[in-house]
């Protein structure tokens, strides 16, 4: 029984996001905010029959990812029944190219009906939104992307040491072998030395040819990182230079973990990697120029004669994370109030 004239308060919101369990999902949930799973892929709430099911399940709608796998139709059928149903749909645009992706066509396709159709468009730097405004005619609201890892005080770094990362084959790193020769001459230049970070099953000479003999050969490193975000965390805070592979691609979550624990980025002149953090180093590699191996080998030496970056001040990163939180609270509470007033 309430007491006259006290008011109810406010019932959390249920917020359903696709992907349901990811680093940044749970980074920028704000506090209170019910997560409606369940936690499967690809997500269950990508499903127009699912969604119509669950509908009076959720509030809000916020999807990020995991639509790749969607025919064009299928994903403008699902856009329809989102209107239909008049559930708030928020999008944050973490990639304008998917990398994953051999050519463009597709998630152009799927960004195109996401945009038509969400309340509101979210992204994560400046020049991403000056392309979304260009290319979808929508204003998004730019939000940082928070800190996802922090430093491990029993992991050290050496000053000198290179890493490519070859976390997954991917048509975005046609030429994996040229990146490997390209960095390791830059790495020997700066006085440094090379470790390859592969994240791919399989014998790594299906990937790289010679790789193999030439980490016999004392010439370079190869490692295959353990399994989860902590382990892969702790591979990046050992290096002095982290080199970031893909020619596509918008943003960066390795660049987010390196600035966290402490490594300098290589970057590729693709995407807006240096809007997301200015202190990149950057280089030639991207679809419209190809891949400048010269660059590559003039950057990673350049980035050998800076100094290490400290780990990001964790009292800002932690300011950052509760001021994106607040912007995300913002928008599901305006969005759901919307759908209440109707």
């Amino acid at each position: 029984m309430s007491v006259a004239g006290s008011a109810e308060p406010a019932p959390p919101i249920r917020v359903a996001a696709v992907p349901h369990a990811d680093a940044y999902v749970e980074a920028v949930r704000p506090a209170g905010v019910v997560a409606v799973g369940p936690d499967t892929e690809p997500s269950p709430w990508l499903d127009a029959a699912y969604l119509t099911a669950h509908a009076g399940e959720i509030d809000v709608l916020h999807v990020h990812g995991g639509y790749g796998h969607l025919p064009v139709a299928a994903l403008e059928c699902w856009t329809e029944t989102v209107r239909r149903l008049g559930i708030p749909l928020v999008l944050t645009v973490h990639q304008l190219r998917e990398p994953a992706q051999r050519t463009r066509t597709l998630h152009d396709a799927h960004l195109a009906a996401l945009a038509a159709t969400a309340e509101v468009v979210l992204t994560l730097t400046p020049g991403a939104a000056d392309e979304i405004a260009e290319r979808y005619g929508r204003t998004a609201i730019v939000v940082a992307h928070p800190s996802v890892a922090l430093p491990d005080a029993d992991v050290g770094s050496e000053r000198g040491l290179v890493g490519l990362v070859l976390r997954c084959t991917s048509p975005a790193v046609p030429d994996p072998a040229a990146l490997v020769r390209a960095a390791l001459s830059g790495a020997l230049d700066g006085g440094g030395r090379l470790r390859v970070l592969l994240g791919m099953p399989g014998d790594p000479d299906d990937t790289v040819p010679g790789i193999t003999a030439l980490a016999r050969s004392g010439a370079l490193e190869l490692v295959v990182p353990g399994a989860g975000d902590a382990a892969w965390a702790a591979e990046l805070q050992q290096l002095h230079v982290a080199v970031l592979a893909e020619r596509c691609g918008t943003h960066s979550r390795d660049l987010e973990v390196c600035r966290d624990v402490g490594t300098r980025v290589v970057a590729p002149s693709c995407g807006w990697f240096s809007d997301q953090w200015s202190d990149v180093v950057p280089y030639l590699n991207d679809e419209a120029r190809g891949f400048d191996a010269v660059s590559l080998t003039g950057a990673v030496s350049a980035a050998l004669a800076r100094s290490m970056p400290r780990p990001a001040d964790r009292t800002w990163r932690d300011e950052q994370r509760a001021a994106v939180r607040f912007v995300h609270a913002q928008v599901y509470a305006s969005v759901a109030a919307d759908r209440a007033a109707v």
